[in-house]
């Protein structure tokens, strides 16, 4: 098959409990871009009931969508169900490129779909663009996150997973147009997946949190990490964590703020013993407002703050709690 017989950029719109996740409207904001580029259709494709609000994919960006439905085969999060009837859209639409949010769930689905469609996947992308072939330029962190790596594939699809908190959502207009079609699932004689339970546990997603209080190496101990947490209790943010702090088994990784963890970009982002290497740098370099608090004058987190308190943070942290308190 030809590149000339491939056309549109697709992207995946992943929906749970009958809501779309953010990262699919992130994903049609870049996509639009990409599409205008090339000339080409913008194309969304959600899995899911026909209660899904599937119009609000076309407001925000996209000429077509696919819509799956199924009320059965769709309501768990069964990747090899998504995976077949995902590749089985690809290869009858032929889109030039393939977007997933890398998501717990897309970056499980993704290489699925690639191995299904005979496509190459490059994972994480922090940044895509047209280069002067109407080739795809993948660009995400490699080497230990020291470089940027600029990656284009041989084959078509040209397929990538999207880190979230990566680009802005699309803009909401009611007045676009668009078409959906509904299709008819590939049915599989039996799910890889059964559900014997769900479980509700307290759960946190800082790349969603106005405010956040990070935490650096500079914390000795999770007793210590109670004043981190205060702090962000009293200002309703999340806690966040450099690399260092997740790695010493202080804090679980999904606080983790960083190309290696999440990217943030809260009205306030508080830095508490954070040196500001560039990986953690530029998973936050973005946040409205940026406070650091160190004892080194000399750290690279200052570059990049607002404000900056030269001084030790169990010191210091503490002082802004009792004054939160006397409010």
């Amino acid at each position: 098959m030809t590149e000339k017989q491939y056309s549109g950029v697709l992207i995946f719109a992943q929906q749970k409990n009958k809501k779309i996740h953010k990262i699919s409207y992130e994903l049609l904001g870049k996509g639009r871009l990409l599409a205008d580029e090339l000339k080409c259709n913008l194309i969304a494709l959600i899995m899911g009931p026909e209660e899904i609000d599937v119009q609000e994919l076309i407001y925000r960006g996209a000429d077509k969508v696919y819509h799956i439905s199924d009320e059965e085969i769709f309501n768990m999060p069964d990747e090899v169900l998504y995976a077949e009837n995902a590749a089985h859209l690809i290869d009858e639409i032929k889109p030039e490129i393939c977007l997933f949010g890398a998501t717990t769930f897309g970056r499980s689905l993704a290489p699925r779909v690639a191995a299904l469609t005979g496509a190459g996947l490059t994972a994480d992308c922090t940044d895509l663009k047209i280069d002067d072939d109407r080739k795809l330029i993948q660009i995400r962190p490699a080497f230990s996150e020291n470089i940027l790596a600029h990656i284009k594939s041989d084959v078509y699809p040209q397929m990538s997973t999207v880190r979230y908190r990566e680009f802005n959502e699309a803009i909401r207009d009611e007045n676009r147009k668009g078409e959906v079609i509904v299709a008819e699932p590939v049915k599989l004689v039996q799910s890889s997946v059964e559900i014997l339970e769900e479980i509700e546990k307290d759960s946190i997603n800082i790349a969603d949190a106005n405010v956040v209080i990070a935490a650096g190496s500079s914390v000795k101990s999770s007793q210590d990490l109670n004043m981190i947490k205060e702090l962000a209790e009293l200002l309703g943010g999340e806690i966040g964590a450099s690399r260092a702090l997740v790695e010493s088994g202080i804090i679980s990784k999904e606080h983790q703020v960083g190309y290696s963890g999440n990217r943030v970009k809260p009205a306030v982002y508080i830095a508490c013993g954070i040196s500001g290497a560039p990986q953690h740098i530029a998973g936050m370099k973005e946040s409205g407002i940026i406070i650091a608090i160190n004892n080194d004058p000399s750290a690279p987190i200052f570059n990049v703050a607002d404000y900056s308190i030269v001084g030790d943070m169990y010191k210091i942290v503490p002082e802004i709690i009792n004054a939160l308190r006397d409010k």
